[in-house]
């Protein structure tokens, strides 16, 4: 298989579909779950997907090393290279990293407004992102206006961006801590486990309100399923 023909059968296609056309420019969708369950693997491949269109990627993260989150994106590359059988993976793969940036802050010193000035220091730079990842945010520590910084950051620029966050939905079915911020979130997801894969559920996506989709990760490789 040809990298177009791993971009066009690419198991992210069928994940944008399910979701309104996912999280476009401009739009902030969150991930939530139990830790282990797959977040930060659903985030590399949505990373991978862009990269593999030509798109930088920038990726920050909270609470893994940078070394660690390139590993990621190391083993979900094999698996996918190895699942899809592609032509000159090691090529592709080289390309792919000289477009994704991986940057690793700590929350309790550096606020949105820094990450933000990052990003726009990489643009002005030469480096545009088509999409930013954020993984392991903790939306408990968050100041009141963050999103609506980031929601006017992402329209300001023509990016989209995908959190990933340690919660559980409440009774009510919406993460307390997300709560304060649920008007600027486009696409809010919830990974659940069952004994034989994760399923993801959508409790917010666009102007639609809970409802279990027809998307699942592998337990294995916690790859987004083929249907």
């Amino acid at each position: 298989m040809v990298k177009q023909d791993l971009i066009e059968r690419s198991p992210v296609r069928n994940f944008e579909k399910s979701l309104g056309g996912g999280v476009k420019a401009g739009e902030i969708g969150v991930i939530v779950s139990k830790k282990g369950l797959g977040k930060t693997s659903i985030l590399v491949q949505l990373g991978i997907d862009k990269l593999l269109q030509g798109s930088a990627v920038v990726h920050v993260s909270f609470n893994q090393q940078t070394a660690y989150v390139m590993t990621w994106y190391e083993d979900i590359f094999n698996e996918l290279a190895k699942k899809k059988n592609l032509d000159k993976a090691a090529d592709v793969k080289a390309e792919l990293i000289s477009k994704r940036i991986v940057l690793n802050f700590n929350q309790d010193s550096v606020k949105t407004a820094q990450v933000i000035k990052t990003i726009k220091a990489l643009a002005d730079g030469g480096t545009k992102p088509e999409a930013v990842i954020i993984d392991g945010f903790d939306f408990s520590k968050a100041v009141p206006d963050s999103m609506q910084q980031m929601k006017a950051f992402a329209r300001e620029m023509g990016i989209s961006i995908w959190y990933s966050a340690n919660a559980e939905p409440s009774e009510k079915g919406f993460p307390k801590d997300l709560l304060p911020f649920k008007n600027d979130l486009d696409v809010v997801l919830h990974l659940d486990s069952k004994s034989d894969c994760i399923q993801i559920v959508a409790l917010k996506e666009h102007d639609r309100t809970e409802y279990v989709t027809d998307l699942k990760l592998d337990v294995k490789t916690l790859l987004i399923a083929d249907k």
